[in-house]
């Protein structure tokens, strides 16, 4: 055996080169910017964010903070069938031998209180708003600016929608839902 001819070592294989970056084209001398002028109107603007007293300012950062940290509720069985898992509803797991049910580490969280928001800050959107559906102009007229915001009706069709954008505009309504266009379509 000592006779014996030994063979090389077994090579790695070579990794794959790596690749180059594109070298970046000569910056061109930026012209500095000038702020547009903006048009002067005596239209109030719409709030970003609605007045809040500084104790809801923090129960709507707190729940902020709860909906990165709760989980998925998957339904019993949805990765197994497609009529279950498409829609993401929830319904509670009620077989006798349910391993979801009986809360088995491996499967999907149950739905329970503990997961809830703070109740003074439940339904408001993330600005800080009520939300309240409208149809008319009417309702528009009716709502607190500082408080409300308007949600446009999905029955609404374009003609209606756009004069209803343009009353909460003039009003000072925040839209939770306008119509998206662009700074280059105006």
């Amino acid at each position: 055996m000592a006779d014996e001819p030994t063979s090389p070592p077994a090579e790695a294989p070579a990794a794959p080169p790596k690749r180059r970056r594109k070298a970046a084209a000569p910056a061109e001398p930026a012209e500095p910017k000038t702020p547009a002028k903006k048009e002067t109107t005596d239209e109030p603007r719409a709030p970003r964010r609605a007045a809040l007293g500084p104790a809801r300012q923090r129960l709507l950062a707190l729940r902020r903070v709860q909906d990165g940290r709760r989980p998925i509720f998957g339904r019993q069985a949805a990765n197994r069938y497609f009529r279950i898992g498409r829609d993401g509803t929830w319904r509670r797991p009620r077989g006798l031998q349910s391993k979801q049910r009986r809360h088995y580490g491996y499967r999907a969280e149950v739905v329970s209180i503990g997961y809830r928001s703070p109740a003074a800050v439940r339904g408001l959107a993330p600005n800080g708003f009520r939300p309240v559906l409208v149809r008319t102009t009417a309702e528009i007229e009716r709502l607190d600016t500082q408080t409300e915001a308007a949600v446009i009706a999905r029955t609404v069709g374009t003609r209606r929608r756009l004069s209803l954008e343009e009353a909460a505009r003039r009003r000072g309504v925040h839209l939770l839902n306008p119509i998206v266009t662009s700074e280059r379509e105006a």
